[in-house]
């Protein structure tokens, strides 16, 4: 198998499925040649419903060039409304076209502003607003220019067929597939989830969970990265070798809010405890303090499919041992829906009937996101998940941890599935394709370009 970057490997993704060279190319290079459009699981009722039964305004907008959280600022300013108020399924990039639901309790539509670089459509009304849980997936249109090896394409997807469970691919001559090809990849948690420039996350989080303080406070704060600007490394290095947090003052950049604000903490507090670091942990706002954790549980689980990669366990199908999920009844139509809650062990005596399960699109392999209620696997799947937690150090009972840092954990699919378009024009190529909600676009295509996640 070809290596994955060293970047990569730092948060367990190991390897590539396709040994096939890469296209190469630039990806974003306009917002335009990425666009994802969210694929909705939200029923609202007309937009002349009773507002006392129905407070919450459902809008679809379409954003160009906007991250997720700064318009939901800037239309709860615009409106005059807390930011409380304005609420979505799911976080989309910046640089791209992004179409997705959001909804603003207690306004009228007449009331809605207009926004630069946004296309509000009232969908309707709802008793509820909209939440994480609404999205079923994501339908991308991507497009990757100046490619060094467009042909490479067609080598690359009859990989990803062979991974999927699939036939060989039909390819034309010049790379471009005949229609579109089933394809699959594990299902990564993608380089976004870490930090593409540093990634740090989840040794924050893994740190919390072994209840290490102090060492949380410096993987964040202190921890210098080569890719960062030389002044912040300068900052950095100064806080790792003195522990002087109102000289780390004086040095950080404005920019680092956060490593400022558990700077101000210590100083305020001493930093000479365990408990004082703590504090300054929880000085920061809670759903970051909740993606330390959540980091934590993913670059487990990226190690635990790389591991299976590595031993070539198959993920299109199951082996003694696995735990297996099985489809959302609610998906939208031709969406493959994993649903976590509907888990079965597989035995020796259902293997070949789970099979068909998975080979049918209706059951899926899984891996644990490890928490306090997780079970782990049995056979050779469940010696992976061990090891893997060893050599981490962590155990399931260390998510029992009060606020924003407990979790009861659960299981993922650990391949993803999808009917992938790709379309080449000179050294233009174009992907089309759906993913469930959860799963990474740049999972799939760090296969195709192989080139540096943060270019991705």
């Amino acid at each position: 198998m070809r290596e994955a970057h060293p970047i990569e490997r730092a948060v367990g993704i190991d390897h590539y499925v396709s040994d096939a060279e890469g296209i190469g190319g630039r990806l974003r290079d306009r917002p335009a040649d990425f666009r994802v459009t969210e694929l909705e699981a939200f029923d609202a009722e007309p937009v002349d419903a009773d507002v006392g039964a129905y407070p919450h305004l459902v809008v679809r907008v379409t954003l160009r060039n906007w991250d997720t959280n700064d318009f939901a600022s800037t239309l709860s300013d615009r409106l005059g409304v807390s930011r409380e108020r304005v609420s979505w399924a799911g976080t989309k990039d910046k640089r791209a076209v992004t179409t997705q639901l959001f909804s603003v309790k207690d306004v009228d539509p007449d009331d809605l502003p207009e926004v630069d670089g946004a296309e509000i459509e009232v969908v309707g009304r709802a008793g509820r607003p909209v939440l994480f849980g609404d999205l079923a997936g994501n339908r991308f249109e991507i497009t990757v220019r100046e490619t060094e090896r467009p042909d490479a394409a067609a080598a690359v997807t009859d990989d990803l067929r062979a991974f999927a469970g699939a036939e060989e691919v039909d390819a034309g001559s010049d790379g471009a597939t005949d229609g579109a090809a089933t394809v699959g990849v594990p299902n990564y948690f993608g380089q976004q989830r870490f930090g593409s420039r540093r990634p740090v996350t989840h040794e924050v989080g893994l740190a919390i969970l072994r209840e290490d303080w102090e060492g949380a406070v410096m993987a964040y704060v202190g921890n210098p990265h080569e890719r960062e600007p030389e002044r912040t490394q300068e900052a950095r290095e100064y806080i790792d070798e003195t522990r002087d947090w109102q000289g780390a003052l004086d040095r950080l950049p404005r920019s680092l809010g956060y490593e400022r604000s558990i700077c101000h903490r210590l100083v305020d507090n001493g930093g000479d405890e365990p408990a004082d670091f703590r504090a300054a942990l929880e000085e920061l706002p809670s759903n970051l303090q909740t993606l330390f954790v959540n980091a934590a549980q993913s670059s487990l689980f990226n190690r635990i499919l790389s591991e299976r990669l590595a031993r070539g366990l198959p993920f299109d199908r199951p082996v003694e041992g696995d735990v297996v999920c099985f489809s959302d009844r609610d998906a939208p139509e031709g969406l493959a829906l994993p649903d976590p809650d509907r888990t079965q062990r597989v035995s020796g005596e259902r293997l070949r009937t789970v099979d068909r399960h998975c080979e049918r699109g209706r059951a899926f392999v899984t891996a644990p996101l490890i928490g306090t209620e997780t079970e782990l696997a049995d056979g050779e799947p469940g010696e992976i998940e061990r090891e893997v937690l060893s050599e981490a150090g962590i155990e399931p009972s260390d998510f029992d941890l009060p606020g924003e840092w407990h979790s009861e954990g659960t299981r993922r699919a650990i391949l993803v599935r999808t009917d992938l378009g790709v379309e080449r024009d000179g050294d233009v190529v174009s992907f089309a394709f759906d993913l469930p909600k959860g799963s990474y676009a740049t999972v799939l295509l760090r296969e195709y370009l192989k080139r540096d996640p943060e270019a991705l």
